[in-house]
């Protein structure tokens, strides 16, 4: 008996017709959520999203005018902080970890339904966070502990595709496993400073989350992908991403950790607190000032005759002018003792740097898993240069006397532009998520 030769049949995607498409279902639907993990988690990133940014508005707006009226169970700095830092940007990782991350593993992504209950369970509990802020501590607080118990259900997710990847190359993968499990510890560790009253604590915990998890997983992804992108829109711009870059940004985002915790413990203090401020600034120059240069190299000025990849590199410009500003703001405290630009150079961070690549990315990945083209159109590019101007009117906000009499607007004004734009942006692409693709095809 003669044995037949297997023949591997590959299926070939082929554009529907003229008439499939005509008669597909152009309706939003919420069914069509569970198509993909992407269109979940981006989902809910965006509803998380506008709802802080709303709140955030209404709260600079209250305290501007008290027209409101607002009362305050919890902190509303705390509440803002922790879920600038914590509430949609996890969402929005998981889109991309379940659809990039078992590409780089070599491994079979997840079901949207198997990310269901962590993701819903991230979104329910932020929005609980907001609720609580005005009604309650306790229902805070049990926002709160639902929000880091979805992360840890989704860390072991993504864990569990690590332990079964044979691929030779884990290294961006497993650094930002790494830095998700910084991120549950962050989030438990708020929820209990909190519980205790030891606000200080909580908001070194708020540190740590913002750079030993959200920094470190931006930095490690746009060392991996900002190079590829470059490269294949734009053939000239070579493809260079030397680890010792990676291995740089992750050395400075630690030492941002270190910093919070010295803080926290007053130590140093005296000459000892001056030096190492002065320590601690020139450090900041110096990683500030290789980013700018990094930003150079990968192409800054070659992507701006394409506006996605404008939007990728603009955004990682700001990660070098962040640590400029902080390196600055270390030097005037220790040697005039004036605090200046310390939220200024918090802003350029997380305004500038990660929410801009944040609009880029999820822009790109929307863009390309809904059948439409891998192109920033108008609308897009608008609103990443609104973006940049609620960046620039915030850091400007965050200049001593430059917000007070004659320009007390600055920080209201960048708050209800923030919401605005993000609005915008969390109407287009949410209503994406819930229909089917453009193009006909699954996903």
């Amino acid at each position: 008996m003669t044995s037949r030769p297997v023949i591997a049949v590959r299926a070939v995607s082929r554009k529907p017709s003229p008439e499939a498409l005509a008669q597909m279902d152009k309706h939003w639907r919420v069914r069509y959520l569970m198509l993909a993990p992407h269109r979940l988690g981006f989902f809910l990133a965006m509803v998380v999203l506008v709802a802080s940014g709303l709140w955030w508005a209404l709260v600079q707006l209250d305290r501007s005018t008290a027209w409101l009226g607002l009362h305050y169970a919890v902190s509303p700095t705390l509440v803002h902080s922790a879920g600038m830092a914590f509430g949609f940007i996890p969402l929005f990782f998981s889109g991309f970890l379940f659809t990039a991350g078992p590409k780089w593993l070599g491994v079979e992504p997840p079901l949207a339904q198997d990310l269901r209950v962590p993701l819903v369970s991230q979104a329910a509990g932020w929005l609980l966070w907001l609720a609580g802020a005005h009604l309650h501590a306790g229902l805070a607080w049990a926002g709160l502990a639902l929000a880091c118990a979805g992360l840890v259900w989704m860390t072991m997710q993504f864990w569990g595709r690590i332990r079964r990847s044979r691929a030779p190359d884990q290294l961006h993968a497993r650094v930002i496993g790494t830095a998700c499990v910084v991120g549950c510890v962050s989030l438990a560790g708020l929820w209990l400073s909190l519980v205790l009253e030891a606000h200080a604590a909580a908001r070194a915990w708020i540190f740590t989350g913002l750079w030993g998890f959200v920094v470190v997983v931006y930095v490690t992804v746009a060392h991996r992908m900002i190079p590829f992108f470059t490269s294949s829109a734009m053939p000239m711009v070579e493809a260079w991403r030397p680890f010792w870059v990676l291995w740089l940004m992750l050395a400075a985002a630690a030492l941002q950790v270190l910093a919070a915790w010295l803080e926290l413990a007053g130590v140093p203090s005296g000459a000892a607190g001056t030096a190492w401020l002065l320590v601690h600034g020139t450090l900041q120059l110096a990683v500030g000032g290789v980013l700018v240069w990094l930003a150079w190299v990968w192409g800054l000025v070659q992507s701006l005759k394409n506006r996605l990849l404008a939007m990728l590199h603009i955004g990682f410009l700001w990660l070098g002018i962040a640590f400029l500003l902080g390196g600055l703001s270390q030097w005037l405290a220790g040697t005039l003792g004036i605090g200046a630009l310390g939220l200024g150079a918090l802003h350029a961070l997380t305004m500038g740097c990660l929410a801009s690549l944040m609009l880029a990315m999820v822009t790109r990945v929307s863009c390309g898993h809904s059948g439409r083209a891998l192109v920033a159109d108008r609308i897009a590019w608008s609103l990443f240069w609104c973006l940049q101007a609620a960046t620039v009117l915030r850091i400007a906000a965050a200049v001593p006397g430059v917000a007070g009499l004659p320009w007390p607007w600055l920080l209201p004004l960048a708050a209800g532009l923030w919401a605005a734009t993000m609005g915008i942006w969390g109407l287009r692409l949410g209503r994406w998520y819930g229909c089917l693709r453009a193009d006909g095809r699954p996903g």
